[in-house]
């Protein structure tokens, strides 16, 4: 288990079910096969930006979707090398060892336009769900990259 993986375990555990302690989260990461501490948790909890929040329900962790847009993008901008296409297929190639990561994360996109992901060590082929729109795929791809690096660089140019 790394990082990465648990970061995407504690998205999916929130986003699929309401969770109201720290203690209830360790719970059910612990029943998907990843053993964390309370220390680890409330570190991760803060990296992604994670906060609880009350709702006529009680209250439970949320996701910032403009936050987490923001880090999925820095993230695909540091991994991505490059991004290029034939008549039906996307191409991205990766970092050694990163392309799994990327292709999880652009699976759980769930974009509409993404039939599916088929990803080596760091290769990706993204397989359009039309033809016809793979121009269209391809721009919104090299935005999500190309973002991403806009915002390390501001990031960098603002500390």
């Amino acid at each position: 288990m790394n990082k990465i993986e648990r970061h995407l375990a504690i998205k999916q555990v929130i986003s699929q079910r309401q969770i109201g302690t720290q203690e209830d989260l360790c719970r059910a990461l612990r029943q998907a096969g990843f053993d964390v501490t309370q220390a680890t948790l409330s570190r991760d909890l803060k990296e992604l930006s994670i906060a609880r929040v009350n709702t006529p329900d009680g209250t439970h962790y949320v996701l910032s979707p403009e936050t987490e847009e923001r880090r999925l993008q820095a993230y695909l901008a540091m991994e991505i090398e490059s991004i290029d296409h034939n008549e039906s297929l996307v191409v991205i190639k990766t970092l050694p060892g990163r392309a799994q990561g990327v292709a999880e994360i652009i699976d759980g996109m769930h974009h509409p336009n993404i039939l599916g992901t088929i990803a080596g060590d760091n290769t990706i082929f993204v397989t359009p769900r039309s033809v016809r729109k793979l121009q269209s795929l391809l721009k919104e791809l090299r935005n999500l990259a190309v973002r991403g690096r806009e915002r390390i660089a501001g990031t960098v140019g603002n500390a």
